[in-house]
């Protein structure tokens, strides 16, 4: 792994850099963490594949959505604390500004763009997702034992689509890898900065909000705390990401009426046309609440209560992850948990990205064009997208 440059190390650099992502970055958490490796360890390595393939297997872990998990603690590593901020702030704002736009009705961009646009966008994740596996299954799955784990979590995750199936295959493959593999010494430097005690701190902010927080909006109603304890406790008890959020989101809003049923499903389909991450239907839900003198503060509000657990996890776990994946027998479980990613990447391939994408032959030319400029010919991810949504908008 490089050593990040002074440049690399600014603040506005990394808002810049995740801020093109959060606007080109359409697929949802399967995709962005495919546009998240050719960015960080392809094109700027500024992690190795296995220090990036680490990170993902704790995200993967941890309550809350993944991908913007992933993408401050890269934030964090380049420039610490406002490095965090800064990747979270450039990947997550451009959805919710335009959620909260699309809930107070200033702008219905979903009905004014085409439908090919949109499959385009579909497509473009398809041909994403495909070059993440097949970069990532070459380097953690070299062998034959691991290209073997990588087939079985991928077959057992297609035969049994559950988040939980998930959590059960990597805990699976973990033990594996402990007991069969043996690990080589790893060269790539330390990836990640922070103190233990700070991350014992931030792990102890999280469990003290989760538990105050619902006893404060018994004894002082308040529509704010009321919903401000809602959303953080979304975010903090999901497993699995966006989709798996809706759920507990929706009993929360139905069942204290702030927002009517086809409200939240339109805005919901709202969220899957735009970039970033999914949990910014949060801002959408926020800015639809007539408990809030104005949706931009009630948007705010509801978005940043349901991303601060992220934070608080992933700050708090870092410390103690980056001392324990040094030690050998973590390693060794490692080298199935990252094998077993890689099946869980491909069995997404299909479903969801797959089935939602391909339809027609016209559909599979796009794809192949996509794939091909992405693996072949080095075109930028952020053109690919462009490109495929501009032929998606004139030809399907």
């Amino acid at each position: 792994m490089t050593t990040p440059s002074s440049t690399d190390r600014s603040g506005w650099s990394v808002f810049a850099i995740f801020l093109r992502l959060g606007l080109t970055s359409f697929g949802g958490p399967i995709a962005h963490l495919a546009y998240f490796r050719e960015e960080f360890v392809s094109r700027r390595q500024w992690l190795s594949e296995q220090g990036y393939a680490d990170l993902v297997a704790l995200c993967q872990f941890l309550p809350g959505p993944a991908s913007s998990q992933v993408g401050i603690a890269i934030g964090f590593h380049q420039a610490g604390y406002r490095g965090a901020l800064a990747a979270w702030l450039g990947f997550t704002l451009p959805s919710a500004l335009a959620l909260i736009a699309f809930a107070i009705g200033i702008s219905h961009y979903a009905d004014s763009l085409a439908s090919g646009v949109f499959q385009g966008l579909k497509i473009v994740a398809v041909a994403v997702v495909a070059q993440a596996v097949w970069g990532m299954g070459k380097t953690l799955c070299p062998d034959t034992p691991r290209q073997s784990l990588m087939l079985v979590a991928s077959v057992v995750v297609l035969l049994l689509p559950n988040t939980w199936t998930q959590v059960a295959v990597l805990l699976g493959a973990g033990v594996i890898g402990w007991l069969w593999f043996q690990p080589t010494p790893r060269q790539d430097n330390s990836v990640y900065l922070g103190s233990r005690r700070a991350g014992a701190t931030w792990l102890g902010l999280f469990f003290l909000l989760l538990i105050a927080l619902p006893i404060a909006a018994t004894l002082f109603p308040s529509s704010t705390l009321a919903v401000f304890d809602s959303f953080y406790r979304a975010g903090s008890l999901v497993f699995g990401g966006g989709h798996v959020v809706l759920p507990l989101l929706q009993a929360d809003v139905m069942h204290n009426n702030w927002v009517d049923s086809d409200v939240f499903l339109a805005g919901y389909g709202a969220t899957q046309a735009v970039p970033g991450p999914l949990f910014t239907f949060s801002a959408f839900l926020g800015a639809s609440m007539d408990a809030f003198s104005s949706p931009w503060l009630g948007g705010m509000l509801a978005l940043i209560a349901i991303f601060i657990p992220s934070f608080l996890l992933i700050l708090g776990a870092l410390p103690f992850w980056e001392s324990l994946r040094q030690q050998r027998p973590t390693q060794a479980a490692l080298m199935g948990v990252n094998a077993a990613v890689v099946g869980v990447l491909l069995a997404a391939l299909y479903d969801p990205v797959w089935t939602s994408a391909m339809h027609s032959a016209k559909d599979m030319a796009l794809g192949l064009l996509a794939f091909s400029a992405l693996m072949f010919w080095r075109i930028p991810p952020w053109g690919v997208v462009i490109a495929c949504a501009v032929i998606g908008g004139v030809w399907l």
